[in-house]
């Protein structure tokens, strides 16, 4: 059987600059990532292709040729793949092969607007695909590439002052002291009691993702929280502040998105909880804020102006 599933030909796919080119570890399911070479908007994709016969044989083919493609690929509609970019170059014409043949290729200059993302219900993906075409059956072979996204840091930054009360029992105010944060920054901030006539066992700071994707009525959320801080272990007194320094460069997170291709969006949530020891059983109290994240440009490294409202206030 092995024979009617197998290619009468191998491709092989090789990036210009790869062995020089940063790589991406891009986490692919649970147990399986992959390093996929980085570029960023703007830059060309270029490189050779191999068209290698087996075993010597003679190849008929009815043209060969590869595209630059980008997609949002939804994980609820099998099959649904929306194509927001879709690049091509024929590489030959109609004939046969007998022998490996080289193929060079670029893709100049190519806009690359939104970042390449792995997410719980949608996959935003770049690729390069080579089509051998057949009279029987095309021979497909594909390459990912990751891209990333670089923003100028925002020129207003304010804070998040919030308070957090149950009345004739809690009150704290928290603030942090800015709202938009690059990947690599850290979160600094203070929590002050007003009012503490719980016996608080401990509060925690954790980071949440919202994924939103499709519209509705077909509209799909889902949230995980990816970091998960203690920032305080036992019941404070009256009048005291806990400090907080949570550093983000430690965690697999990404920018925040929004409206991608009008497919999805990504939010970020600081999300405080504070665990009461209650006389039957532990009570959870918590207060959510929005945060901002954005992916700010390696020195040296000018981004180009933002082509989508991920820096934009809700």
């Amino acid at each position: 059987m092995s024979y009617f599933f197998s290619t009468p030909v191998d491709i092989d796919i090789v990036l210009e600059d790869g062995d020089d080119r940063p790589m991406v570890d891009v986490k692919q399911d649970k147990n399986r990532r992959e390093k996929v070479p980085l570029y960023m908007d703007g830059e060309s994709v270029k490189g050779a292709i191999t068209v290698r016969p087996k075993d010597g044989k003679r190849l008929e083919h009815t043209g060969i040729k590869v595209q630059f493609i980008g997609t949002i690929e939804m994980y609820f509609e099998r099959g649904n793949h929306y194509e927001f970019l879709s690049l091509g170059q024929e590489l030959a014409a109609p004939g046969e092969l007998q022998h490996p043949q080289t193929f060079e290729f670029n893709f100049k200059n190519v806009e690359k607007q939104y970042e390449a993302y792995n997410g719980i219900n949608v996959r935003l993906r770049y690729f390069l695909r080579v089509t051998v075409s057949r009279r029987m059956a095309d021979v497909v072979r594909e390459k990912d590439i990751w891209v990333y996204s670089y923003r100028i840091p925002p020129e207003t930054n304010s804070s998040i002052k919030m308070d957090v009360g149950i009345e004739d029992c809690l009150h704290i105010e928290f603030e942090y002291s800015k709202s938009k944060y690059h990947l690599k920054d850290v979160i600094v901030g203070r929590i002050y009691f007003l009012l503490v006539r719980l016996k608080i066992k401990h509060m925690e700071l954790s980071i949440i993702r919202r994924e939103t994707t499709g519209a509705p009525p077909n509209q799909y959320n889902e949230s995980e929280t990816l970091v998960r801080f203690e920032i305080m272990d036992g019941s404070p007194s009256r009048g005291e502040t806990i400090p907080i320094r949570l550093f983000l460069g430690g965690f697999d997170l990404t920018p925040t998105f929004r409206e991608v291709n009008k497919r999805f969006s990504t939010r970020y949530y600081l999300s405080l909880v504070l665990i009461d020891e209650g006389t039957s059983h532990a009570r959870r109290y918590f207060k959510q804020s929005e945060i901002v994240l954005f992916r700010q440009a390696p020195e040296g490294l000018t981004p180009p102006p933002p082509v989508n409202t991920e820096l934009t206030p809700a």
